[in-house]
């Protein structure tokens, strides 16, 4: 069964290997944010946010912070500030989720993504993303560049219930 998802999965890397690559240019979402109910949360509107939380990445392959705490229902919007000299990546989601994708980045370092729970931000600069956390857990926060996340560069999210 693995081999056969693995499968589909590449099929669809190479059907699309045209729009995927990460490079040092900055990644803007085109039209409209796609809100897919996710297990982490949903995207946010801006005329929610209850709260700014500012996270920095740097080449030491860390996040600061890299513990964040949320209610449930919040609206947070998140400032990522890229101290390094090198791309670094922000992305939501469960820890299996996220270490599957590591893999997979590993495999195709040229793989770009434009999800409305990542932000791209090239060295020097800053991005944002909106997030409405609308479920409990405890959830986790990673750069997927290629090396990144071996290296260390994840966080984690505790979303307590109301």
């Amino acid at each position: 069964m693995n081999l056969i998802k693995i499968a589909a999965l590449l099929l669809a890397i190479a059907v699309s290997a045209g729009a995927w690559a990460h490079g040092d240019e900055a990644h803007k979402m085109t039209g409209p944010v796609r809100k897919e109910q996710k297990d982490w949360g949903i995207a946010g509107d801006a005329r929610s946010v209850k709260r700014t939380i500012q996270v920095g990445m740097s080449d030491g392959m860390r996040f600061t912070p890299d513990a964040i705490t949320v209610r449930r229902g919040e609206t947070v919007k998140f400032v990522f500030r890229n101290e390094g000299k090198q791309l670094h990546e922000f992305v939501l989601g469960t820890k299996k989720e996220l270490e599957e994708h590591a893999a997979l980045m590993l495999k195709f370092p040229n793989m770009e993504h434009d999800e409305p729970y990542m932000a791209h931000v090239p060295a020097g600069k800053t991005a944002e993303i909106i997030w409405t956390f609308n479920r409990p857990g405890d959830f986790d926060f990673a750069c997927l560049i290629a090396g990144h996340y071996q290296a260390g560069m994840v966080g984690k999210i505790t979303v307590s219930a109301k």
